[in-house]
């Protein structure tokens, strides 16, 4: 696992294969940043699947509202929420995406994202500027290439949990 430089800033999200961590961005997305750790504290992404996974492309997850494979899940539904906090405005800068960037999704309104983002297979550079990139896969990008397939995937690999660095013990 790479160095953990600021805690704060850093999400441990476990994945069936290991852990994954990504660098947070709060100096071009701090919005976006705040949220993600506001719903790791409140452990909401906590076994949220992986409803849109597209190889080559990206694979999304965070709808904390009908994604929770352990409450209430609906796999025809993952991927329609939200959560129970208002959208977040676009915050969109010149930061590429680039493979191992996290991006946030939202619907056409480019003001709309809310707690699903996505994680970059490779390099998307179509979507610079017009979704907002707010972390960075710093290791275990390995564990993200090999999540399950599909849209939806017919058995979606989930984030087991997601921490703040500066919150694990």
């Amino acid at each position: 696992m790479a160095e953990i430089k600021d805690p704060e800033n850093t999400i441990i999200v476990t994945l069936k294969d290991g852990e994954v961590l990504i660098a947070l961005l709060p100096e071009i997305a701090p919005l976006h940043v705040e949220r993600m750790k506001t719903l790791a504290r409140a452990k909401a992404y906590d076994n949220v699947c992986f409803h849109r996974v597209i190889d080559g492309f990206m694979a999304q997850t965070g709808d904390v509202e009908n994604g929770n494979m352990e409450n209430g899940f609906n796999l025809r539904r993952a991927g329609t929420g939200g959560s129970q906090h208002p959208d977040v405005p676009a915050e969109f800068s010149g930061i590429p995406h680039d493979r191992g960037t996290i991006g946030a999704a939202r619907s056409s309104n480019p003001n709309s994202a809310n707690s699903q983002f996505f994680i970059n297979f490779k390099d998307n550079h179509f979507l610079n500027r017009q979704y907002t990139v707010y972390g960075r896969v710093l290791s275990g990008m390995e564990f993200v290439d090999a999540i399950t397939k599909g849209e939806p995937p017919a058995n979606p690999d989930r984030m087991i949990t997601v921490r703040v660095a500066v919150d694990v013990v």
